[in-house]
């Protein structure tokens, strides 16, 4: 395996926390004091808690020592499914959730992610700025208020055999979120051999061979070490990783508004400032798995064209069931729009 404590592994794991936002928000405080508790899965001492920790410190100056940061490093808070749980009973009071995990919350949230709906980040910031309101708004009816957006790079095919074509995967046993039967069910309509896992066993499952591929964003395969275990990846843009990160409403109902619209800032700020660096960080994780290893296949044009015809045949399973249908057309729609205005 690989030392994780090298500067491209603490950089890039880094890049993976910081890609869906900065969180945090409180749930034990007196008069004076507000005890952010804070879960992520970054190991102590790793340079995200030291990010995290500074970003404390700039909470505590902004609120004159009433904000106090307490960070549970190393996945001590468990999978999102386990964070979004401890939200809700008041042991966390924020998180960093894919859209994934804000999809057991809301279904709309996942329509940001749809395979092969997307074809740059152009059109994903286009309809995100114009869709995320009324997504933030569908949590907030479910108790979570969205502090910002963010995207941790494009989902990617990993594989222990060499695969390219989508006959070739169905051939393979392909790892999918656990807990999430909608999603599992669209994979299944387009003809796939789903394995749900947690996140935290897929790794296992790929040294047991329970798993053979997966689909995730290079910059989580290369902190993972997953792809040590699949090292060929079909270089074909699936789909983003967008997430947010969210805050429990009833908790920040009671911050004081000044107060409120200070942490926003900050977390806006932290989030914004990163998101160039990391979509560009992809590319340094792919250069760093392939100096390792990694083989990497580029698909031709009929290839894509198979692929984006795999997708459009489950989008019936997502559209309703998956997403909602009218996030679902309201997407499109969007996407329509602005390609009109490009030309493209």
């Amino acid at each position: 395996m690989f030392d994780v404590n090298q500067p491209i592994f603490r950089r890039l794991s880094l890049a993976i926390f910081l890609a869906v936002g900065v969180t945090s928000l409180p749930a034990e405080a007196d008069a004076k004091k507000i005890r952010i508790k804070l879960g992520t899965l970054a190991p102590r001492g790793s340079k995200w808690f030291q990010s995290l920790d500074k970003m404390g410190r700039r909470w505590k100056q902004a609120s004159k020592g009433q904000v106090q940061l307490k960070i549970y490093p190393g996945g001590i808070a468990g999978d999102e499914d386990d964070v979004i749980r401890k939200m809700r009973i008041g042991q966390l009071h924020a998180a960093t959730l894919t859209n994934i995990g804000l999809g057991s919350i809301d279904r709309s949230t996942i329509g940001l992610q749809i395979p092969m709906m997307f074809r740059s980040y152009e059109e994903l910031d286009y309809v995100r700025d114009r869709i995320g309101p009324k997504l933030a708004s569908e949590l907030e009816k479910r108790g979570f208020v969205v502090l910002d957006w963010g995207d941790a790079g494009w989902v990617h095919f990993f594989s222990k055999q060499k695969a390219i074509t989508p006959e070739e995967f169905r051939k393979q046993k392909l790892y999918v979120w656990s807990g999430d039967p909608q999603s599992e069910a669209a994979w299944r309509a387009g003809g796939f051999n789903v394995v749900p896992t947690a996140n935290s066993d897929v790794l296992q499952g790929l040294q047991t061979g329970r798993l053979e591929s997966f689909a995730i964003v290079p910059l989580y395969a290369l902190a993972s070490q997953w792809f040590a275990l699949a090292p060929n990846m079909l270089a074909l843009k699936w789909a983003p990783l967008s997430g947010a990160t969210v805050v429990s409403k009833q908790l920040w109902a009671k911050l004081d508004p000044e107060l409120q619209a200070q942490l926003k800032t900050i977390t806006v700020e932290e989030s914004r400032a990163s998101r160039e660096e990391i979509r560009g960080l992809g590319h340094e994780a792919l250069k760093a798995m392939v100096d390792r290893g990694l083989k990497v296949y580029d698909p031709d044009e009929a290839t894509i064209k198979a692929w984006r015809v795999i997708a459009q045949e489950a989008y019936p399973a997502i559209k309703g069931k998956v997403v909602p249908a009218p996030v679902f057309e309201e997407i499109q729609q969007l996407l329509s729009e602005y390609r009109s205005s490009q030309g493209t």
